[in-house]
């Protein structure tokens, strides 16, 4: 196991999503993790109290939590890559974990847990059990070895994958875990259109793939 912990920066989009904020980001601000971590919030042009939630934490938050705002769309890029892009920019830190405001994280260890895999792995996507908050790791040594399942899970859930059943062999992740110098990397992988016989073909072998590992 390494021995010197990274520090994070927890990236997470929202859009009119007042009320998971109020109830889930304090768990991410109250993370047990002695190296330090920041919180970066990008609003999507919210309509709701958003701005509002986001001030009253901040101001109780024992964790630096910035927030940024996306202004209007860009036609050749969703929304949902737009807004991580800036979390990307905004991140100061060596590791970015990517969340969904829809889960909170399972404990107040998450991060602690993460950076005892961090120095074995490129990417780490991670699955909350939703019944007993126990967490299951996939460790990737490379964007590449990741893209089926990254892609195929992007393909439709922008905001997190809440589907109940087989979520794990369905590849459908709660947070992504990588070096912030190849977040970019890992966003593009949100724009692949898959569509037909090649949408089959990703489903299984992404079905395959979390058979065996």
């Amino acid at each position: 196991m390494p021995t010197n912990k990274p520090r994070f920066s927890v990236v997470i989009a929202a859009c009119d999503n007042a009320r998971e904020l109020d109830s889930h980001l304090p768990a991410y601000l109250h993370q047990e993790y002695e190296p330090g971590y920041e919180v970066i919030v990008v609003d999507e042009s919210s309509a709701d109290d958003t701005d509002e939630v986001l001030k009253l934490l901040k101001g109780s938050s024992p964790t630096p939590l910035y927030n940024t705002f996306l202004p209007k769309p860009d036609p050749n890029m969703s929304r949902p890559r737009m807004a991580l892009t800036l979390g990307v920019k905004a991140a100061k830190n060596e590791r970015i974990a990517f969340a969904s405001i829809h889960t909170p994280p399972p404990s107040p260890t998450w991060l602690a847990e993460l950076a005892e895999y961090a120095g074995e792995s490129t990417l780490i996507l991670g699955y909350v059990n939703r019944k007993n908050g126990n967490v299951r790791l996939q460790l990737f040594e490379s964007i590449d070895q990741a893209a089926p399942i990254v892609r195929k899970a992007e393909r439709r859930f922008a905001h997190g994958h809440r589907g109940k059943l087989l979520r794990y062999l369905r590849g459908k992740y709660d947070f992504i875990v990588v070096p912030t110098s190849q977040g970019h990397d890992v966003l593009r992988l949100f724009e692949h259109d898959i569509r037909g016989s090649q949408l089959l073909w990703l489903r299984l072998r992404v079905v395959l793939y979390n058979m065996f590992h």
